[in-house]
């Protein structure tokens, strides 16, 4: 049972006693300002219509019938044309902690997922160069909302699809060919696309130490297979360095040489979707929403980047994954139509919007006021291991975190490397901290406080009262932040009750009061250190117990 449970069961018996059907939702949230109640609901007006009364009239009526004592509330009042806000009794409020106690590490948990098999695909870099900052949102993103699924009961599967074919990956086989080459003593031209970072030079090096005999890479086959291997052995470091792992890593060169490329376009043609035009073959698309029919396979006999991209979701759906979410930059946002047309042309039962995306923008990097626009080993641009190295995961992580995915991120380097106030990530891991200092400097045991024989009516000063609505609400952020896919909510979740706990803590006192009151607020302490260590945890922040 939720602590709104007993409130909710009690103001259904209130509008069934007045004529309303035993069905009846309540609809509760927190005002907007704590002077008017702890929750307030629109439950009068709901039921205007089928009791054929005023709203303000069945608001009165339904203050009058409430059993206040069973749903635990001290006030309750009428405003405006029928909204009523209530206040609950203290300490029915803090009692609610004591189910904090006793969930531990599954507090915040929930069952909507009942174990249904969803795999998260995420990062999906083209293995020609180190993760850039845009991958590393993308990262912090797909691991986050992977962590909030799972934490709602999903079965998840993290998935990282590596291009490994394609135009891009010929490129990076003559760029580091033209390296070798340029080691060798020629004139050295980089291809029309190619690449120019450092880490060109050492994969060069490294080929012409495993390869002596092929100094100056002609067998391009060959190189390419080591740039590829190479760089996916970088890109992994780069994830290890962020600290996300992977359950799966799916090679789109796999799509093509176990024929599954081939073989969906078969299905697409036998399904009476596509057409040939200029020697090209087409897919009627705009049958199923697109804004225009697309070429799938070229004249020269090449097939358009989005066809392996539908026969690997193909592969997704008969594994069983039939909830799909992709988190990729904007930059693809064309690719979501074509796609998911593709899907439905195949007409072969996948469902209409499948698979999801969360699609975000790309992130700019700020030091002293200043654009960073370059890495001394990327070259052309800022790698998520630069970020990493100078302000540490966990800032990298919150940062990335902090705003919806959607929305443009500026990074501010120096902010981030600040331990002060204005560093949202310090605060939190500073609150955190300053909670377990709490049993560090009073040398008493966490697991010892059960909240066992509490009196919780002491827990009445508006800051408690305002600290443990929040902590009591945790359940209720987590799970609205996986349904809509969206770990922005934690992490400004997290920032704002670290404000109620500073204020706490330096106006109230723990250690040295009243045994009743200091049994209460080590209860309240430990419920706030188990909230924030999971809210940090989602994210996959460290929870420090110094600072």
């Amino acid at each position: 049972m939720t602590a709104l449970e007993p409130l909710r069961d009690a103001l259904v018996r209130a509008a069934v006693a007045l004529g309303a059907p035993a069905d009846t939702k309540v609809h509760l949230e927190r005002p907007r300002d704590p002077a008017h109640g702890d929750w307030a609901t629109n439950l009068a007006m709901t039921l205007a219509k089928p009791l054929g009364k005023k709203p303000r009239d069945i608001a009165d009526a339904l203050v009058a019938t409430l059993d206040r004592k069973a749903a635990g509330v001290s006030d309750i009042s009428v405003a405006g044309p029928g909204f009523i806000n209530i206040r609950l009794d203290t300490a029915d409020l803090a009692a609610g902690v004591a189910k904090i106690l006793a969930a531990g590490e599954t507090w915040g948990r929930g069952t909507a997922g009942a174990g249904k098999p969803v795999v998260v695909e995420f990062v999906s870099a083209n293995p020609t160069g180190p993760l850039h900052v845009g991958h590393g949102r993308q990262a912090a993103l797909g691991d986050a909302i992977a962590a909030l699924l799972a934490s709602q009961g999903w079965k998840v599967q993290r998935e990282f699809y590596y291009n490994d074919a394609g135009v891009q990956i010929a490129n990076l086989a003559r760029s580091v060919q033209a390296r070798l080459q340029e080691f060798a003593g020629d004139s050295v031209v980089i291809p029309e696309g190619g690449y120019h970072g450092e880490y060109i030079r050492e994969i060069a090096s490294r080929y012409a130490t495993e390869f002596p005999d092929d100094r100056r890479g002609h067998d391009l086959e060959q190189v390419r297979q080591v740039a590829v291997r190479e760089l996916r052995k970088e890109q992994d470091l780069d994830l290890r360095a962020f600290g996300v792992q992977f359950d799966v890593y799916y090679l789109e060169s796999s799509l093509y040489t176990d024929g599954l490329v081939e073989k969906t376009v078969a299905q697409l043609q036998a399904s009476g979707h596509t057409f040939e035009e200029g020697g090209a073959l087409w897919l009627r698309s705009t049958e199923f929403g697109d804004d225009k029919d697309r070429v799938m396979r070229k004249s020269d006999g090449t097939y358009t980047y989005f066809v392996p991209d539908v026969a690997y979701h193909v592969t997704k759906f008969q594994r069983g994954f039939t909830r799909a979410i992709n988190v990729q930059g904007a930059d693809h946002h064309g690719t979501t139509a074509r796609v998911r047309a593709g899907l439905q042309a195949l007409e072969m039962g996948i469902p209409q919007g499948y698979p999801e995306y969360v699609l975000h923008q790309m992130v700019t990097v700020m030091r002293s006021g200043e654009e960073v626009k370059i890495s001394k080993r990327a070259g052309s641009y800022v790698t998520v291991r630069d970020l990493i190295d100078e302000v540490g995961r966990d800032a990298v992580r919150y940062f990335f975190l902090m705003r919806k995915g959607d929305s443009q991120l500026v990074f501010d380097v120096d902010l981030a490397r600040s331990q002060s106030e204005e560093n949202p990530v310090y605060y939190i891991q500073m609150a955190h901290a300053r909670v377990c200092g709490i049993f560090r400097v009073g040398e008493i045991q966490q697991d010892r406080i059960t909240g066992e024989g509490v009196n919780w009516a002491v827990i009445d000063t508006p800051e408690e009262r305002e600290l443990v609505k929040a902590i009591l609400d945790w359940p209720a952020f987590v799970a609205g932040a996986a349904e809509n896919l969206e770990p922005h909510r934690i992490a400004n979740w997290l920032l704002e009750t670290a404000r109620l706990v500073h204020t706490w803590y330096h106006k109230h006192h723990v250690l040295g009061e009243a045994p009743e009151v200091m049994q209460a607020r080590l209860a309240l302490a430990k419920a706030v250190r188990i909230t924030l260590a999971n809210g940090l945890g989602l994210l996959g922040i460290a929870a420090p117990e110094r600072m």
